[in-house]
């Protein structure tokens, strides 16, 4: 019996996993956690197989926890489960040492698939991650600027471009405003823009802001 974890914020969705999950006859949920701090805490308690983790979490970004779970755990596979599609941080997931991801408005169809994928020792990867990760091998995505930001400056990008206030965004990243103006400037020098405008049009353009950024 495979000991599986699922991380999100929303009861909903960790009862309609757990369910789908749990008619299969190999996979237990032993655990449930709704924010990345209740997820580490609950994997130093007891081992699990498999961690199921949303990237948008009320008090760590999701990929902030998946290196902290890479560090301490080393042997429990991760796959990210989020609403944001794969070409925003599909890759971002695997690099930081997720076996998986999957957009969650396709989890029903190819979650099952996902989980015995990457039990199996093998990761998960949709035609969409895959076509990324064939163009970082042959350096055809060089161009693509926002690859060289920060999971922190990325994330800004991506809720500036949603049309999100600086107050709003400090509030989602559990941040300062202050902080988060610094992550803003770096970006804005990363990527060579001169103003939010001009990196609010490079997001748009390059479709980083097609999910609901919750």
């Amino acid at each position: 019996m495979k000991r599986i974890l699922v991380v999100d914020d929303h009861g909903l969705i960790r009862k309609g996993l757990r369910q789908l999950l749990e008619d299969q006859p190999d996979f237990q949920v032993s655990g449930e956690a709704e924010n990345g701090l209740q997820a580490i805490n609950k994997l130093r308690e007891q081992h699990y197989d498999l961690v199921l983790l949303d990237i948008a979490l009320p008090d760590k970004h999701g990929i902030d926890v998946l290196k902290q779970i890479r560090v301490e755990h080393p042997d429990t596979k991760v796959i990210v489960l989020s609403m944001y599609p794969e070409d925003q941080y599909g890759v971002r997931a695997l690099k930081s040492g997720a076996m998986g991801y999957i957009n969650k408005q396709s989890a029903p169809d190819n979650l099952l698939e996902a989980v015995r994928q990457v039990l199996s020792g093998k990761k998960y990867i949709t035609e969409v991650v895959a076509e990324q990760l064939l163009n970082n091998l042959i350096g055809e995505s060089q161009d693509l600027m926002h690859q060289s930001l920060s999971n922190r400056e990325y994330q800004t990008l991506c809720l500036m471009a949603s049309g999100k206030s600086l107050t709003e965004i400090a509030e989602i990243m559990l941040l300062s405003p202050k902080t988060v103006s610094v992550y803003r400037a770096r970006m804005l020098e990363k990527m060579g823009f001169k103003n939010n405008a001009e990196a609010v049009h490079y997001a748009i353009s390059h479709h980083l802001v097609e999910a609901d950024n919750k």
